[in-house]
């Protein structure tokens, strides 16, 4: 038998419904794409800009709220588009959760890398370095350029004599805690945090080599600093601070008074002074060596490591007397006798007459 095809036959219907699910999955299919991409936009995308420069910095203060750290990012103008750094920063809780500190930002990092870092707290220590310095006052606005703890919190514990004594320091032997070098600190540091760092970089820079040495020498660790803050003030030539220390080592061990120079500047508080006249030599300071023997109450400066190190390592030498070079190089010249001496000195204040420096 056979069949016919009749355009008259009566067809399967289409099923309208299912167009539709087909159409509507395919909408929202697009639709997830496209937020996936705007997300993965404002998520992953670079969205710092460090002023074409590798990187840049900035400090985060303690007690920072969001609105606060904003300000900071947006008046560098590092954040090139806001709205997603904040969208960002919301979904990710970060207003809660906002740590103080010195952070990097790189050049094109995205909103989830800055966001996580601040999160984190993962920010980069800062190298504090201070040296030539004369007094805790000059050592507090030093460092307070530095680290987040202000220069008046660091004073007031340094003149807090319970405070000190935990330490073993008194506010005249203050000065002998500090080494001068660099050290690595995070930039919220507070003052407390500072100081207690530096008894232990300080009890480290004492070791048992060192402590050795002064006992050798008859001296403890703090009046070895307190002699090498003289050769300090002395002296800016490394290789000539041994030499020095040996003028004033073999003056102690004869019980002389030291006669030392800067002691009297210091004593006069006037940093001008050139030329120590002899009526200078006269005012009443226990700080004048010219006045009293052994050696001051405390530091004249904070030493450095090489002027410390001078001391422990002094020259065994004859001499008891130095006075400047009258080529005026910042080198001495020592003698072994007084006779020797005043020729020298007598050169060296020609010198200056020369140079009209009377004062």
């Amino acid at each position: 038998m056979a069949y016919y095809h009749s355009k008259y036959a009566v067809q399967k219907p289409r099923n309208p419904f299912r167009k539709f699910i087909l159409r509507l999955l395919m909408l929202l299919i697009l639709v997830a794409l496209g937020a996936a991409f705007w997300l993965y936009k404002v998520v992953y995308s670079p969205n710092v800009w460090t002023q074409n420069k590798p990187s840049l910095a900035i400090n985060v203060p303690t007690n920072s709220n969001f609105d606060q750290l904003k300000q900071i990012l947006y008046s560098k103008g590092l954040i090139v588009h806001r709205t997603n750094f904040e969208w960002w920063s919301k979904q990710r809780k970060l207003p809660g959760h906002i740590k103080p500190g010195h952070y990097v930002l790189r050049e094109n990092m995205s909103n989830n890398d800055l966001v996580e870092m601040f999160r984190a707290g993962n920010q980069t220590p800062v190298r504090v370095t201070f040296n030539n310095i004369s007094n805790i006052y000059q050592l507090a606005g030093k460092v307070s350029k530095q680290i987040e703890a202000d220069s008046a919190s660091i004073v007031r514990l340094l003149n807090d004599s319970v405070y000190l004594a935990q330490m073993g320091k008194t506010k005249k032997t203050v000065e002998t805690l500090f080494i001068p070098n660099t050290y690595e600190f995070y930039w919220n540091t507070d003052a407390n945090e500072f100081i207690s760092r530096m008894f232990q970089e300080s009890t480290r820079f004492w070791n048992s080599q060192r402590k050795l040495k002064a006992e050798q020498m008859g001296l403890s660790p703090e009046e070895v600093v307190i002699l090498a803050s003289i050769v300090e003030k002395e002296t800016n030539k490394d290789d000539e601070k041994p030499k020095i220390a040996s003028v004033y080592i073999n003056r102690l061990h004869r019980g002389w008074r030291l006669q030392a120079d800067p002691t009297v500047i210091y004593a006069m508080g006037d940093k001008q002074i050139r030329r120590v006249l002899n009526i200078y030599k006269e005012v009443d300071s226990p700080y004048n060596t010219y006045r009293h023997g052994g050696l001051p109450p405390g530091p004249i400066c904070v030493p450095s490591i090489a002027s410390i190190d001078a001391v422990l390592n002094y020259d065994k030498t004859p001499y008891l007397f130095f006075c400047a070079k009258d080529d005026l190089s910042g080198y001495h010249a020592f003698a072994k006798t007084n006779r020797q001496h005043q020729i020298n000195a007598r050169k060296y204040q020609q010198a200056l007459n020369k140079l009209k420096i009377f004062k």
